[in-house]
């Protein structure tokens, strides 16, 4: 049987190779020995008798020992110097009980004949207390003499950011700390912004309360500031918006702290501030999960998720794997995109059995391998074909993909008994003026048709345009305004519908809980958006005057594409459900002899090269479909 560790010995290494680290060991003990010397000062006013003076000689090492011993065991001798701080605190303080609890032991039990080893109590206490200043002194000391040095050494090579950090709260705390702790960053605080009255002319950290986000032209003019760093833990839109738009007009670079998930756990780090995001624009409350009957709906399942590889798709795993199911497949045909979601899951997924699957759900021969394989019980149908110009010259593959192949999925979904299929639809679907959207709107009556045929709860989620997917608009335009502009909208009144990616996959799963088949699931997305004010903005938050610094552009009205979305038809039934921003709209059926029917016709021209040919038969089978030029481009070429 072997020996039980000591204390000692499961205390933190000591590196002793370095000449440096003596250096900081003999000004510890230096410390130290003063400490103990200035308590026996103080207990005798400076008058030491001469046998306690020899008492306290003998003392001496016995006492240093201890302090050495207790600084080992509580960590306290494999800390940084010059990052020590409040943290640090109960560390030494440990080891100064450390030392003080033995010596009060001796003290007591030793007997009188042995007065040389007794130290006095008030000496017991007040060496504690000098020893626990003494060290933290030197170590706040080196530390500012750190921080010094690395600020002069940073404003010798480039000139010091002014800085207003709206928000006082903790998040600014942080912040404010964060900045001033680190030597190496090339910023210097101003004062904060803060909209609370109580806090006007408060300092905090060091850094005075200076006005409201109200007062920022005059603060921003009287300061010289240079950059403005939104400190508010969670921020709302509309404090974002107007601070960014402030910034735009004042031609200021405007960024933000982490979230608060980061701040609590400490890990604010100034190289970790970013660019405002751009999603917190849309200026509503995020929806919100019912994880409860998430739980109980995807705990334990076999889940399959197809186009696991885009947008998004990639987000439904990573939300789904929070939920616990049995098993995750992974669909994609896109290899790379499949590896980089893969490796993400499983890094940090334990409980869930995912795996990835390279395949085009276009390919009966592989469709036929999942269900035998896999045995899906629930499945999310991601895979599609959404550029919408795009697809103007590719008729028949976006017929193939997102009509043909979703249909051969969901039947074959229906025939194996899987529990819930979901088909990821737009709000293009609705009077479509696109290929793209025609097909989604021909898919979602296609499972509509398969959810009267078999016991499998098909259902169908439509929304908007999804903030900083691949492809999507505000990528591009942050790319344009990184490459100086020119920023280049289609039209001047365009308009859109926008979510952001969590609030699209919020939908998805919630739909998939509580459909009970036949459902289109639509999200109250608020007022459409101007993609010019969205691009105005984008400038604005990137520290630029939109018109000025950049320009905009306008480019036209693209095939396929139309001024306003809408989310719903005017034959389609809207209803509410238990959650407030999530409405329920049912197609009226087509007879099954006309789906059947148009999708044999669709196969027929599924290898044609005539694309208008695709899209006349989209609008025999569509009557509300238009599939010409857009009404509004029409109307506006007769205006001019």
């Amino acid at each position: 049987m072997s020996p039980s560790p000591s204390l000692l010995s499961t205390a933190p290494r000591l590196n002793m190779r370095s000449p440096r680290r003596w250096a900081l060991l003999l000004t510890d003990f230096s410390v130290l020995a003063a400490s103990f010397w200035f308590a026996y000062q103080l207990r005798f006013d400076f008058a030491v008798p001469a046998n306690n003076f020899r008492s306290m000689v003998t003392q001496l090492p016995i006492v240093l020992a201890l302090e050495f011993a207790g600084l080992v065991v509580a960590g306290a001798q494999t800390f940084v110097w010059r990052y020590t701080g409040l943290r640090d605190l109960p560390a030494f303080g440990r080891a100064m009980l450390f030392t003080a609890v033995p010596l009060l032991i001796l003290r007591v039990l030793l007997p009188p004949t042995f007065q040389a080893w007794r130290v006095p109590l008030s000496v017991i206490f007040i060496n504690a207390a000098l020893a626990f200043l003494g060290l933290l002194g030197v170590r706040v000391a080196r530390r500012m003499l750190f921080e010094s040095t690395e600020r002069r050494r940073q404003d010798s090579h480039q000139q010091l950011r002014r800085v207003l950090l709206v928000g006082a709260g903790r998040a600014g705390i942080l912040a404010a700390r964060e900045i001033q702790n680190r030597g190496d960053v090339a910023v210097q605080i101003i004062g904060f912004v803060d909209d609370d009255p109580l806090k006007g002319g408060m300092v905090i950290n060091g850094v005075r309360v200076l006005g409201t986000t109200h007062e920022l032209p005059r603060l921003v003019r009287e300061h010289e500031i240079q950059e403005l760093v939104i400190t508010i833990a969670e921020p709302q839109s509309a404090v974002v918006r107007r601070v960014g738009e402030l910034a735009g007009q004042l031609g200021l670079r405007v960024r933000k702290v982490p979230g608060l998930y980061e701040l609590l756990q400490g890990n604010l780090e100034i190289s970790r501030f970013r660019q405002v995001d751009p999603e917190q624009l849309l200026q509503r409350e995020p929806l919100r999960l019912d994880r409860d009957r998430l739980d109980h709906f995807l705990s334990g399942k076999r889940v399959l998720v197809t186009g696991a590889g885009g947008s998004i798709g990639a987000e439904l795993a990573r939300q789904i794997v929070h939920f616990r199911p049995h098993s995750l497949a992974l669909v994609e045909r896109a290899e790379n995109a499949l590896f980089e979601i893969d490796r993400e899951l499983q890094a940090r997924s334990t409980d869930t059995d995912i795996s990835a699957i390279v395949g085009d759900i276009g390919d009966p021969h592989r469709v036929e391998y999942l269900f035998r394989e896999l045995r899906p019980e629930i499945i999310v149908h991601a895979a599609a074909h959404k550029h919408v110009p795009l697809m103007e010259s590719n008729a028949a593959e976006a017929v193939r993909n997102n009509v043909l192949a979703t249909h051969t999925l969901a039947e074959r979904a229906g025939c194996s008994g899987v529990e819930t299929f979901v088909l990821i639809s737009t709000d293009k679907a609705v009077f479509p003026t696109s290929v793209m959207g025609a097909t989604k709107r021909l898919a979602e009556l296609a499972i509509q048709d398969l959810d009267s045929r078999f016991d499998t709860r098909y259902v169908a989620v439509r929304f908007g345009n999804v903030l900083e997917s691949a492809g999507s608009v505000l990528p591009i335009f942050a790319e344009q305004i990184d490459a100086g502009g020119p920023v280049t909208v289609t039209h001047p009144e365009m308009r859109r519908y926008f979510m952001t990616v969590t609030e699209a996959v919020h939908l998805v799963l919630e739909a998939a809980a509580m459909g009970e088949g036949g459902e289109i699931f639509v999200l109250d997305m608020g007022e459409p958006v101007r993609i010019v004010d969205l691009a105005e903005r984008m400038i604005s938050l990137h520290g630029f005057v939109p018109h000025v610094d950049i320009a905009l552009e306008f480019s036209g009205i693209r095939p396929g594409e139309k001024l306003f979305e809408e989310i719903g038809h005017d034959a389609e039934e809207l209803a509410k459900t238990r959650h407030p921003k999530i409405f329920i709209g049912r197609i009226p059926p087509l007879p099954p002899h006309h789906v059947a029917s148009a999708l044999d016709r669709l196969r027929a021209l599924s290898t044609s090269a005539d694309h208008q040919m695709v899209r006349d038969l989209f609008a025999e089978i569509l009557p509300e479909a238009n599939l010409g030029p857009p009404k509004e481009l029409l109307e506006d070429s007769t205006a001019s």
